[in-house]
């Protein structure tokens, strides 16, 4: 079975990632929080991904690889999408993702990093703004049907990107 381990983080104000990102477009054919199914496409390759409940930091990951005009084609059922361009960007011998989102959850930029063991320590880089590991309101699923620009103030924690 295939697990994700993964922390996820806010990103301070100001910070941009540097290089060429992929633009991403995903959608889910379920948002049930204890089996989502998510169909991505991620530049030019297409994915679909099932994911179990959040229990901490991890939950069951499957995720295939499917033809491109076949994640177009799912991305077609979907009600609605959320976009994003992501960048890896090394630090301290781990990956992070940053995900500076487009469209309706523009204005929001979060970093995930996939960790071997939900233990494992790591380094956060000092552009990093918060833990939110955990927070559902910061999960791609969730924004769909309350992306950030319907954030209260309450909802944003003081976060200003």
């Amino acid at each position: 079975m295939g697990v994700e381990i993964e922390r996820k983080f806010r990103v301070r104000a100001g910070f941009r990632p540097q290089g060429a990102g992929t633009e991403i477009v995903q959608g889910y054919l379920s948002r049930d929080p204890l089996r989502t199914v998510r169909v991505r496409l991620a530049g030019e390759r297409g994915y679909l991904t099932v994911k179990g409940e959040t229990c901490g930091a991890s939950r069951a990951e499957f995720e295939y690889e499917v033809p491109a005009a076949d994640a177009r084609a799912m991305l077609a059922l979907c009600a609605a999408r959320v976009e994003k361009t992501r960048y890896r960007v090394p630090w301290a011998g781990h990956v992070f993702e940053v995900d500076v989102f487009h469209g309706a959850s523009a204005g929001l930029v979060v970093a995930e990093v996939e960790l071997a063991d939900a233990a494992e320590e790591v380094a956060l880089p000092p552009w990093t703004d918060g833990e939110v590991t955990g927070e559902t309101r910061y999960y791609n699923a969730a924004l769909i049907s309350h992306p950030y620009k319907l954030w209260t103030e309450e909802e944003k924690g003081g976060y200003q990107p």
